[in-house]
């Protein structure tokens, strides 16, 4: 029976492989009004890809990503506040076990990275986390909006924007900083300036990372001729990939540095203590 099932499951991704195929000659190749190099350029940079927020100023449209997508999650916080917690009963239905497992995550997250102080931190944890992964999905909405030059476009991930991506890494560094200086005061600042590529680092890992699924699903729009369904598929995974590997990056990296300089200075000694009898 197993054989037979899987029998049936080759033949059918042969199938969709001569469907495939077979589309790819009859569509043909689309028309290339650019380089790839100019693709590839304004994807980067957006010079010819701007929009004009509210007639004073032309910006890219991740940033209109960004706008929108602050407005989603901060309705949706409005909206399960009101009407979904205060139904919320001790034997948890569906939705309320999802809300209680996401925030236990991050709550978990920073109870492990920083056991001596993670209050404010697993609320910050859940909230990038939350932005990074709801914004990087929102590609995959594919909101059309007109450029300043009349082309139509579809709004990107805020954070494959590089403006984006170096504002979380900044904001992130600051809040690590803050916890340095909750745990030891004027010496947590120089704890946190001794990572001073952090910052660095954590933004263009995580633009680098989101922009390259954009790159990849524009090449194969450019190169392949197949461009109706392949783009598909790549850029469905390419995203869901990068929403969840980019989330947990971010939050696991400022977890672990605010754990590590909001450590106060006589657990260390003692924790070294530790260390050197364990040696000896």
């Amino acid at each position: 029976m197993k054989s037979k099932k899987k029998q049936v499951f080759i033949v059918l991704w042969i199938a969709v492989i001569v469907l495939l195929g077979v589309l790819a000659i009859v569509v043909g190749s689309p028309g290339k009004s650019e380089t790839v190099q100019e693709t590839m350029r304004d994807a980067v940079l957006h010079e010819t890809g701007q929009i004009s927020l509210f007639g004073l100023k032309n910006v890219n449209p991740g940033l209109i990503s960004g706008m929108v997508v602050t407005a989603i999650l901060l309705v949706a916080a409005a909206l399960i506040r009101i009407f979904a917690i205060p139904r919320f009963k001790m034997v948890p239905g569906r939705f309320q076990m999802l809300i209680e497992q996401a925030v236990g995550l991050f709550d978990n997250l920073a109870k492990n990275n920083s056991p001596w102080r993670h209050g404010f931190l697993g609320v910050y944890l859940f909230a990038v986390g939350t932005y990074i992964f709801v914004g990087t999905l929102f590609e995959l909405i594919g909101v059309q909006v007109i450029t300043v030059s009349g082309n139509p476009i579809t709004l990107p991930a805020p954070l494959s924007d590089v403006n984006g991506a170096i504002a979380i890494g900044c904001l992130s560094y600051l809040v690590i900083m803050s916890g340095g200086i909750a745990g030891n005061g004027v010496k947590g600042i120089g704890k946190t300036l001794k990572e001073f590529s952090l910052p660095i680092s954590m933004s263009f890992r995580l633009f680098g990372a989101l922009l390259s699924g954009l790159l990849v699903t524009e090449l194969v729009y450019y190169y392949v001729q197949l461009s109706v369904v392949l783009p598909v598929v790549i850029g469905v995974l390419f995203t869901l990939l990068h929403a969840l590997i980019q989330t947990y990056v971010l939050t696991m990296l400022t977890a672990l540095y605010y754990g590590e300089v909001s450590e106060p200075d006589h657990k260390e000694k003692v924790k070294k203590a530790k260390k050197a009898k364990k040696a000896a």
